[in-house]
C-alpha cells in the first residue's frame, strides 16, 4: 500500500479519528501538522487536483480570519491566497496518496484511499 499523508492537528478530534482509521487500515502515514509546516501556494495548487469536489471545501468558513477576507470562497486564487496567509483556514483532516486527497469530513472519508 502506497503512503498517505495526513494533514493534520492533533488538537482536532475528527482529525486523531481519521489518524487511527488511516493506521487501523494498515496505510503508512506521515503525519504533517500544517499549522506548524504550512503548505505553499504550489502544494495547494497540488491538492486542489487531486481532490474531489468543490474548492470551497478546502476553507474552514467558520474561521474569523475567512470571514474577515470576504474572499470568494469558489476562486482557487483567492482560496490558496487566504490559506497561505492563514494556514489554520485550512480544512481538516486531509489525507493525500498523491494521486488522490480527501477530506476528512467525516473522517470515515479517508478510508476511500485504503482502496
Amino acid at each position: 500500500m502506497a503512503g498517505i499523508t495526513l494533514y493534520h492537528n492533533p488538537r482536532c478530534s475528527k482529525s486523531r479519528q481519521a489518524l487511527a482509521l488511516l493506521e487501523e487500515g494498515g496505510a503508512e502515514v506521515t503525519v504533517r501538522r500544517y499549522l506548524d509546516a504550512p503548505l505553499d501556494a504550489d502544494e495547494l495548487r497540488s491538492l486542489i487536483q487531486r481532490l474531489e469536489g468543490s474548492v470551497s471545501a478546502l476553507v474552514r468558513h467558520n474561521e474569523t480570519e475567512w470571514k474577515q477576507l470576504g474572499a470568494d470562497a469558489e476562486d482557487p486564487r483567492q482560496v490558496i491566497d487566504a490559506i497561505v496567509t492563514h494556514p489554520r483556514l485550512l480544512q481538516r483532516p486531509i489525507a493525500d496518496d498523491g494521486q488522490r486527497a480527501a477530506i476528512g469530513r467525516p473522517p470515515e472519508a479517508v478510508c476511500s484511499l485504503l482502496d
